[in-house]
């Protein structure tokens, strides 16, 4: 009887390189108009929802704070504004974040018009981890969110203590810093989550 010698592969596979790191997002989203889902018409918070599902899908889960009412920080007439914040990691870089969420203002109805006037979504990067960028196209942080109550509002209700860049304020702090100012008011979501 002959003994079988034990076969060993001498065939290395190394893990695949790693690919870039998920880094955490603030995002902010508001609307005051109708805007348009698949051709047809979808009250400002039905496009809201419509979108973060969409992020949600591109981004994997978010936290998602409540839903807010503002009136506009414009001279501009027009009506008062829905507003959000989510939490995300994600491994896109800030460019490709910044073209998703205009494709997804472009794909509810908004339109170049009138500067701060009324549109049906407005997607905004707040913060892209603790990058500090200076573009045209892409200032990180978001360069009026410390001014915002309708955006820190929100933030500070699902990561008050999140730094911002580039002196690492928390995003409550920030809050209280501001003081009493615009109203911003809880409403209840209908069609989120």
């Amino acid at each position: 009887m002959t003994t079988r010698k034990k076969r060993t592969s001498t065939t290395r596979i190394d893990p695949p390189p790693p690919g870039p790191r998920p880094v955490a997002v603030a995002l902010a989203l508001g609307g005051n108009v109708p805007g348009e889902i698949q051709g047809e018409p979808s009250p400002v918070e039905h496009t809201l929802a419509w979108a973060l599902r969409r992020l949600e899908a591109a981004l994997g889960p978010l936290h998602v704070a409540s839903l807010y009412r503002t009136a506009p920080v414009s001279p501009v007439p027009q009506p008062d504004f829905l507003n959000t914040a989510a939490l995300a990691h994600t491994a896109l870089p800030p460019e490709e974040l910044l073209a998703l969420g205009k494709a997804l203002e472009h794909e509810a109805g908004r339109r170049p018009g009138v500067r701060l006037g009324p549109r049906p979504l407005d997607v905004d990067i707040l913060l892209y981890g603790d990058l500090v960028l200076d573009r045209p196209e892409l200032t990180l942080p978001h360069p009026r969110m410390r001014e915002r109550r309708f955006v820190l509002v929100p933030l500070a209700e699902i990561a008050p203590d999140l730094p911002v860049p580039p002196d690492g304020a928390r995003v409550a702090d920030l809050l209280e810093r501001l003081g009493e100012g615009e109203v911003v008011e809880r409403v209840e979501w209908e069609s989120f989550p």
